[in-house]
């Protein structure tokens, strides 16, 4: 397997993955909503390749604002339904995030599904507000660096730092 950087030329492949790999609607989150015209933090978009050079997985970060304080929001994330199974969502999830603190960043967060994203460390973020429809059970941060989340709560808005 070849974990690399998300080039241009790979976006039409990445889009066919996440088209595969969850609903239709699934533009139509509220997180989608955050990433709109938004340029993803590079560095952080990976993709994993396989022998065949067939794409395997993928995951995606976006620069948002948590009541004014930068964050990372971590996702979509997606492994090939033949290749699911064998640890690649949680090697891209551990490796991008390792990649996030060397880069400074001091928080990320997501949307997701906390018994499977607690045993990358997340907790559930109760006093941060993402836009609606959005359950808050699901609203879920880690700390990139020690602290990273004191204070920080408030509504998810859109950070366009292009």
């Amino acid at each position: 397997m070849d974990l690399e950087q998300e080039e241009p030329a790979d976006w039409w492949e990445v889009e066919a993955l996440y088209d595969l790999c969850f609903a239709p609607g699934r533009t139509a989150l509220s997180s989608y909503r955050l990433r709109d015209d938004v340029k993803p933090v590079g560095p952080l978009c990976l993709c994993l390749w396989d022998e065949t050079e067939a794409l395997a997985g993928v995951i995606r970060y976006w620069p948002i604002r948590v009541g004014g304080a930068r964050a990372l929001l971590l996702g979509p994330v997606a492994v090939h339904p033949t290749r699911q199974g064998e640890g690649l969502a949680g090697l891209l999830i551990r490796e991008s995030l390792r990649r996030g603190r060397k880069l400074g960043w001091e928080r990320v967060m997501l949307v997701g599904d906390y018994p499977y994203y607690r045993r990358f460390g997340f907790e559930k973020l109760p006093g941060v507000v993402m836009p609606p429809p959005t359950n808050p059970e699901r609203v879920l941060g880690l700390e990139l660096q020690p602290g990273g989340w004191d204070g920080v709560q408030g509504d998810v808005t859109r950070w366009d730092v292009s």
